[in-house]
C-alpha cells in the first residue's frame, strides 16, 4: 500500500549524534540535497570544541540543525520537529529544546546500561515513559547498518560508521529529497577507496528502502520550493561568502590579494577557501601565530595589494599593536573577527557578539578604524567588498565582524553579476605631487576622503619614511612637535568620520510604530521573525539593523528619536546599547543573553510583545 504524502510549509530537523558520529556531514548533506529543491534554507551546526571528547558523554554531543519551507525564512528555527539521536547523549542534550509531539528517531543500538549511565541516565527513556508525549520511532540504525553491509569487504567498525548514511537515506526517504547529488558526492569522497563509497551508497540506500517497506513511517512530507527571486543559487556559509566576497573585491580593484592568517575557530574555513583561488591572484599565508600574520598582511598593503587577516577575539587582542600601526600608517588593511564566546579561549565552538568594544576601542591611543558586521551567510559576501572599498578609498584598517552562527549557518545565495558589483580600483601615486613638482608628499591628502596618496615602494621619486613614530602633515617626516600631533590625530579621526555609508534602513510597514528594534550582526535573523510575527499578529514594530558600526549612518540620531522606544538586542552584556545612549542620549533597552547561542525568535517575540504593549 502506498504511503501518505502530506504537504508541510516548513520543517526543523536536527541530528545529533557523538562527535564521530558524522552529524555535520549528515547534515550537510540533507541541506545540500534540500537546496536543490528550490526550498529555503537556514542551518545551525553545532559542535564541541574538545577535539575528540570521551564517545557517548555530553561534552561530546555534536548537532546540526536545518530548517527548510515554501517561503522565505530568517533562522535555523527555534526548536526542532525532528531529532534523530544517535545515542543517550544525543537524546539527553537536545531533549528540553523539543516541542511535545515532535519526532524523535533514536538508535536504539546505542541505549545500553552503560551508556546509559554515562550521561545520567537511571532507567531508560525508551521503557519508563519519559517520553510520552513524543512520537518516537525506535530504529536500529547501527545493527541494520551493520546487517545492510555484510556481503561488503570492510571492517565491522568501517560497517557501523555508515549509520549515518543509513540515517541520511531514511530521512531522505522521510522528507522526499533528490538523493543523485549525495550518491555523486560518496562516489568523489570515497574515490581512493571504492569498498567504501560503494558501502556508504549501500547505507543510505538501506535508509531509504527501510524507510519505504517499515509500517512505523507511515507517512512522507512533503515541503514545496520557496517562492524566490530569478537566477542561480548556491548554498553557502557565512565562512565561505566572506572568503569569495574577498576574492571579489582583488577583482573589481585589480589588485591582488594576500591573506596572513593562523588558524583558529571559527575563522579557519575563510582561510581554507581562500587557498583555493591562486588564479584569482589570491596569496595565502600560514603565519607561525596571529602577530605575524597581521604584519604580513600590512606588508602586503604597503606592497600594493588588499592585505587581510582573519581571526577570532583572541587573535585581534594580539593583533591590536600591529592594527595600531596601521592607522598610523594610513594604508588599507581587512581584518576580520569571527567572534566566539570568550574571554580567553571561552568556548571556542559558540557563538557570541562581544568584541563589538574591542572593534571600536581595542587598540592604544586615537587609532580609530572603520568597523562593519555582516548580519547573514549570504550577506558576509556583500559586507566583505564593502570592507574592502572603505579600506582602499580612505586608507585605512577596517574591522568586519562575523561570528559563529553565521560563519558555519548556511543559506541560498542569489549568484551576483560580477559586473553590478562597484568598482574598486585604485589610482596609485605614480608622479611626485608637492608644488615644485618633484617633491613627494607621502600625507598631502585628497580633500574629499582625507586619504593619502599610496605609493608602491620602489616607484622611482616616491620615497618616503614609513614606521610607527609620528608624522609630519604632508611630508611624512618623525615629527614630535605638539600642534603637528594634535593635527594628525584630528585629522586620522576625521578621516574615519567622513566615510560615507549608506542611510539606516528602517522596515516600518504602516508607519505607526512606536517601538523600533535595534539590531546589529547575526541578530537580524531572529530580531526579524520575531518582528514579522508580532506585524502578522496585528502588533505595529520597526526594525532597523547596522551593518556600519563606525561611522554610524548619519542619519542614526534622527531615525530613533522618532520612536518613543528603542530595543537593542544583542548577544553580548549591552555594548551597542552603551554606545547609543552615550551618542544620541537615547534611554535604549538592552535585552541581553551570552550563552554561546543565537537568540530565538520566540524569546525575542514575546519580550518585544511586552515592550509593545506595556512600554
Amino acid at each position: 500500500m502506498a504511503k501518505q504524502i502530506r504537504q508541510l510549509d516548513r520543517v526543523v530537523i536536527r541530528f545529533a549524534g557523538d562527535s564521530g558520529d558524522g552529524m555535520q556531514l549528515t547534515g550537510d548533506r540533507f541541506t545540500s540535497e534540500t537546496a536543490q529543491l528550490g526550498n529555503d534554507i537556514s542551518t545551525l551546526p553545532n559542535f564541541p570544541a574538545e577535539i575528540r571528547a570521551p564517545a557517548g558523554t555530553l561534552p561530546g554531543v555534536s548537532s546540526f540543525q536545518v530548517h527548510f519551507a515554501d517561503f522565505d525564512i530568517l533562522t535555523p528555527g527555534d526548536a526542532p520537529n525532528v531529532l534523530v539521536a544517535m545515542n543517550p547523549a544525543a537524546l539527553k542534550a537536545n531533549l528540553a529544546e523539543l516541542p511535545r509531539g515532535a519526532d524523535i528517531i533514536v538508535n536504539t543500538d546505542e541505549f545500553t546500561k552503560r551508556n546509559l549511565q554515562k550521561v545520567g541516565y537511571a532507567a531508560n527513556p525508551l521503557e519508563d515513559g519519559s517520553l510520552d508525549g513524543y512520537a518516537v520511532h525506535p530504529v536500529g540504525l547501527t545493527s541494520m547498518t551493520v546487517r545492510a553491509l555484510e556481503s561488503f569487504d570492510i571492517s565491522k567498525k568501517d560497517a557501523e560508521r555508515a549509520k549515518n548514511m543509513f540515517a541520511l537515506g531514511l530521512l531522505s526517504w522521510m522528507y522526499s529529497r533528490p538523493h543523485e547529488s549525495t550518491l555523486g558526492f560518496l562516489q568523489k569522497k570515497f574515490a581512493a577507496r571504492p569498498e567504501l563509497a560503494a558501502a556508504n551508497i549501500a547505507a543510505f540506500k538501506a535508509g531509504w528502502n527501510f524507510g519505504e517497506t517499515t509500517e512505523d513511517f507511515g507517512v512522507r512530507y512533503e515541503v514545496k520550493p520557496a517562492k524566490m527571486a530569478p537566477g542561480t543559487y548556491r548554498n553557502i556559509t557565512g565562512n565561505t561568502a566572506l572568503a569569495l566576497g574577498l576574492v571579489a573585491a582583488g577583482v573589481r580593484s585589480k589588485l591582488p590579494v594576500f591573506l596572513g592568517a593562523y588558524p583558529i575557530t571559527p575563522a579557519s574555513d575563510i582561510l581554507h577557501e581562500l587557498s583555493k583561488h591562486k588564479k584569482f591572484g589570491v596569496t595565502t599565508m600560514q603565519a607561525e601565530d596571529e602577530i605575524a600574520a597581521v604584519g604580513a598582511a600590512l606588508g602586503a598593503s604597503y606592497g600594493g595589494a588588499l592585505g587581510v587577516t582573519t581571526t577570532s577575539g583572541p587573535g585581534v587582542a594580539l593583533k591590536s599593536e600591529t592594527i595600531s600601526l596601521g592607522v598610523a600608517l594610513e594604508l588599507p588593511l581587512v581584518i576580520v573577527d569571527v567572534q566566539r564566546a570568550g574571554p580567553s579561549t571561552g568556548m571556542p565552538t559558540k557563538t557570541e557578539q562581544a568584541d563589538l568594544n574591542m572593534a571600536l576601542h581595542g587598540r592604544h591611543g586615537e587609532a580609530p578604524v572603520a568597523v562593519l558586521a555582516a548580519r547573514s551567510p549570504a550577506d558576509c559576501f556583500y559586507t566583505a567588498i564593502e570592507a574592502a572599498r572603505i579600506a582602499l578609498t580612505y586608507r585605512t584598517p577596517v574591522l568586519l565582524l562575523s561570528d559563529g552562527y553565521i560563519a558555519n549557518g548556511s543559506e541560498p545565495w542569489l549568484l551576483p553579476d560580477v559586473s553590478e558589483l562597484p568598482d574598486l580600483s585604485v589610482e596609485f601615486a605614480t608622479e611626485p605631487n608637492g608644488a615644485d613638482g618633484t617633491t613627494f608628499l607621502p600625507y598631502l591628502r585628497d580633500p574629499a576622503t582625507l586619504a593619502r596618496p599610496w605609493a608602491v615602494p620602489g616607484t622611482p621619486g616616491l620615497e618616503h619614511r614609513i614606521g610607527g613614530l609620528e608624522k609630519a602633515d604632508k611630508t611624512g617626516d618623525i615629527s614630535y612637535d605638539p600642534a603637528n600631533h594634535d593635527l594628525m590625530v584630528r585629522t586620522r579621526a576625521a578621516r574615519i568620520d567622513g566615510i560615507k555609508v549608506p542611510d539606516l534602513e528602517v522596515e516600518d510597514p504602516d508607519g505607526t510604530a512606536t517601538v523600533l528594534v535595534l539590531g546589529w550582526g547575526s541578530t537580524y535573523g531572529p530580531i526579524g521573525a520575531a518582528c514579522r510575527a508580532l506585524r502578522q499578529r496585528g502588533l505595529p514594530i520597526a526594525q532597523a539593523h547596522l551593518t556600519h558600526l563606525n561611522p554610524l549612518p548619519a542619519d542614526t540620531g534622527d531615525v530613533l528619536r522618532q520612536y518613543d522606544k528603542v530595543v537593542i538586542p544583542e548577544m553580548n552584556l549591552g555594548q551597542l546599547a552603551h554606545l547609543i545612549r552615550g551618542r544620541f542620549l537615547v534611554d535604549a533597552i538592552a535585552y541581553n543573553q551570552v550563552r554561546g547561542l543565537p537568540f530565538t525568535a520566540a524569546e525575542l517575540e514575546t519580550m518585544l510583545e511586552d515592550v509593545v504593549k506595556n512600554g
